[in-house]
């Protein structure tokens, strides 16, 4: 796809809608960006960062100019937004958004006849910081952007915008919309759920002190990050996808009983077979030979969390001429080791490093 006279239009311009257009503009500074936000202040810095080059104060016709529109405001607010654009839709635009519920708005989509021309999606990307100044291109890098057709969606239309996430740097995965809803319940939305009733456990357990605030370690503080997220953006989820998310938390609400009953029974084998088969699963998400895409290239080492040690294994493979894509260290305070993380480019550099560590005693330990 020739992307030199390609017109990008958001509305809304906040950290994924930030980030998409900064990777547009990246990957090919031609593309023209249009942009309204209720924001001006926003629209202004993505003007002087030349990231939009035109900055609207209200939706009209000049969004008729895009090949893509993209909505990226909160989810209730996207699917008023679809009356708002439509009067100036052009046949030739793919309307999109990237909200993470999508049955809602193929609803509205579909109520409003714009199924020819709407596809869903869902960058599965970003932080726990929220707004245009927390965008960055590499948001997207390698993430999974999710494409959810409607039944009139045509072929070329599909493989078009799967070319531009594709090219924004993003791996393209079309599912129906229904089938999303449901996965993302169950990996994003009740993981949430189950983060703020954690950390609102502490809250209403600790004394007076504070002392359980002031200790918690690392393994609470990873397992809880997600409750930073964006309270507006988690009530929008929490009511549109609210069907999939209940059922979901009748399931791990019957886990939890089971737990407890082992728990209470002091059953040693089934604790074990509990935490084992969960590690096994875990364990798997980064493991190449499983599933049917293999996009990330990933080995964990276990090294003494101390000073100096990641610098002496990027240095090892440095000199070995091994490319490293990222790494970084996910440590436990309550122990003295920690598991370094290592991303390669490709599944050679990833064989050749597992042997080089192997051999200067930093086994892996999947």
């Amino acid at each position: 796809m020739n992307t030199d006279n390609l017109t990008c239009g958001f509305i809304g311009l906040g950290l994924i809608g930030g980030s998409m257009a900064r990777a547009m503009k990246a990957k090919n500074p031609k593309i023209r960006i249009i942009s309204y936000t209720p924001h001006p202040e926003t629209s202004l810095r993505a003007k002087e960062d030349g990231i939009v080059d035109i900055a609207c104060d209200k939706v009209d016709e000049r969004f008729s100019e895009c090949d893509y529109i993209f909505l990226c405001a909160p989810i209730e607010r996207n699917n008023d937004n679809l009356s708002l654009i439509k009067p100036f839709l052009n046949p030739k635009t793919t309307l999109t958004d990237i909200g993470s519920v999508k049955t809602s708005i193929h609803e509205h989509v579909k109520a409003l006849g714009l199924e020819e021309q709407f596809i869903g999606g869902h960058p599965m990307a970003g932080t726990e910081r929220i707004g245009y100044i927390n965008s960055k291109a590499s948001i997207l890098e390698n993430a999974f952007y999710i494409l959810t057709k409607t039944e009139k969606t045509t072929d070329e239309r599909l493989e078009n915008y799967r070319e531009l996430v594709e090219m924004m740097g993003a791996t393209p995965l079309i599912i129906p919309y229904e089938q999303h809803d449901f996965i993302t319940a169950a990996v994003s939305h009740v993981p949430h759920v189950i983060s703020g009733c954690l950390v609102n456990l502490v809250h209403d357990s600790d004394s007076s002190d504070g002392l359980m605030k002031m200790i918690a370690a690392g393994g609470f503080k990873d397992i809880t990050r997600i409750s930073s997220s964006s309270p507006v953006m988690l009530q929008q989820i929490c009511l549109t996808n609210h069907k999939n998310i209940s059922v979901l938390l009748d399931r791990y609400i019957s886990y939890l009983n089971e737990m407890k009953a082992v728990i209470d029974e002091t059953d040693g084998d089934g604790l074990m077979d509990f935490f084992s088969s969960a590690r096994e699963y875990r364990d798997s998400f980064n493991d190449l030979r499983r599933g049917p895409i293999q996009k990330t290239y990933v080995i964990r080492v276990d090294i003494a969390d101390e000073p100096g040690n990641i610098a002496s294994v990027a240095t090892l493979l440095s000199v070995n001429g091994i490319n490293i894509k990222n790494i970084g260290i996910v440590h436990n305070r309550e122990f003295e080791h920690g598991t370094l993380s290592i991303e390669f480019h490709d599944d050679k550099a990833m064989e050749k490093a597992l042997k080089l560590l192997e051999t200067h005693g930093y086994p892996s330990i999947d």
